[in-house]
């Protein structure tokens, strides 16, 4: 599998941004990565009167918040001042803002994006399903960095969560370069697995980790069918996980998103940065 070479950071006007492209310059560090920095933010609405004819109003849209602009402008250079990183900073201005994030995303090796806060009004002007929106339109892997705590320094503990599905080998694939640098490996299938049975796919999911550099992993038994969503978030915080690596499960219908239950619970409740392919 190839190392990682390109990050691209989604940037917004909220002060849960800074942690998250923290996170994306350490590991643009570690992997010697070049590290994009997109601030992708909603325009504002402007009020419109009725047309003649009794015709219905058109939105018309507004600037871009220039005060989620510039504090995320500060963050970054701040962030980026003293590092021997290559950095980037791109900016969207007034495009459909999912549309064109995914549109960049295709050529990066991973996307950092950020777990939505409901209850932070500053974050209102990026969609509400942008990070499943991104994850799904892009094909990419996302790194989604929660809203509370702070991520930590270094990804040294992580807890794989399988089911023999594409997009669970496309996330364990493409997290291969943490894994390795990881120094505990924890492992969890799901209660649901193939027709062959858990024990036989641990097995593989063993062998391939170890032929990749990943030794040393240890095996918990399956997750509980009942609510697994909240028992995967359960054993990530019994083994002290600095990340979650998983598929992420949904597809789109009439403009609407709909994930798994597992997908669904993890993005609006993990307390760890989570790893995640479609």
């Amino acid at each position: 599998m190839n190392p990682l070479r390109s990050i691209l950071v989604h940037l917004d006007g909220t002060t849960r941004a800074e942690p998250r492209l923290r996170l994306a310059q350490r590991l643009a560090q570690a992997h010697q990565c070049t590290l994009t920095a997109l601030f992708a933010v909603t325009p504002a609405v402007l009020p419109t009167l009725a047309l003649p004819g009794g015709l219905p109003a058109m939105p018309m849209r507004g600037p871009v918040d220039p005060d989620h602009r510039a504090r995320a402008l500060a963050m970054f250079e701040r962030a980026l001042q003293n590092s021997a990183v290559r950095s980037d900073w791109q900016e969207l201005r007034g495009e459909p803002v999912t549309e064109s994030f995914v549109h960049r995303a295709l050529t990066a090796d991973l996307m950092v994006l950020g777990q939505r806060d409901p209850r932070d009004a500053t974050g209102f002007d990026v969609p509400a399903d942008f990070v499943e929106a991104a994850l799904l339109g892009s094909g990419k892997p996302g790194l989604i960095v929660p809203f509370a705590g702070e991520p930590s320094a270094r990804l040294e503990t992580v807890l794989v969560a399988w089911r023999s599905t594409r997009e669970t080998a496309t996330a364990v694939a493409t997290a291969l370069p943490l894994l390795r640098s990881a120094r505990q490996v924890h492992l969890v299938g799901a209660a649901d697995e193939s027709p062959g049975g858990l024990a036989p796919a641990m097995a593989q999911v063993q062998s391939y980790l170890l032929m990749h550099g990943v030794g040393q992993v240890r095996e918990h038994p399956a997750l509980e069918a009942k609510n697994p969503g909240k028992a995967l978030l359960s054993l990530a915080g019994d083994v002290g996980a600095d990340l979650l690596v998983m598929g992420c499960y949904g597809h789109s219908r009439a403009r609407e998103l709909l994930l798994g239950g597992v997908t669904r619970t993890v993005l609006d409740s993990a307390t760890v940065p989570v790893w995640m392919a479609h």
